[in-house]
């Protein structure tokens, strides 16, 4: 069956960084487009970042553009969320997900067929 499993969330200074990890397994990977999401307490799960299946193409939330990078390794069937500057409002519970449509949109979580577990992530100010 399907699996992603997140890795590398933690405790950051605000300003500082991580590098999130997320590892799939029994599906194509290079055929998923990817997306990263996030949920706070009380919030509803939000968009952060998408990526296509080859890697050539990234979307990302206006809040988080400019200072957090997706990429893919499709030969380690994993993708990454680089996260630079970061800030106490980044804090939430971070989440993988893949989904089967090729081209259809990224910000939407009802797009994605397949999740992770999530990593929690805490920025201190």
């Amino acid at each position: 069956q399907v699996q992603l499993v997140e890795s590398g969330g933690g405790l950051a200074q605000a300003g500082g960084s991580l590098r999130l990890s997320c590892k799939a397994s029994g599906l194509t990977f290079g055929s998923y487009p990817m997306g990263w999401f996030r949920q706070a307490p009380g919030k509803e799960r939000e968009f952060v970042a998408g990526i296509n299946g080859s890697g050539v193409s990234t979307y990302y939330a206006d809040s988080v553009k400019g200072r957090f990078t997706i990429s893919r390794d499709n030969a380690k069937n994993t993708v990454y969320l680089q996260m630079n500057s970061l800030k106490p409002e980044d804090t939430a519970i971070y989440y993988c997900a893949a989904k089967r449509r090729y081209y259809s949109g990224y910000d939407s979580p009802a797009e994605y067929n397949y999740w992770g577990q999530g990593t929690q992530v805490t920025v201190s100010s």
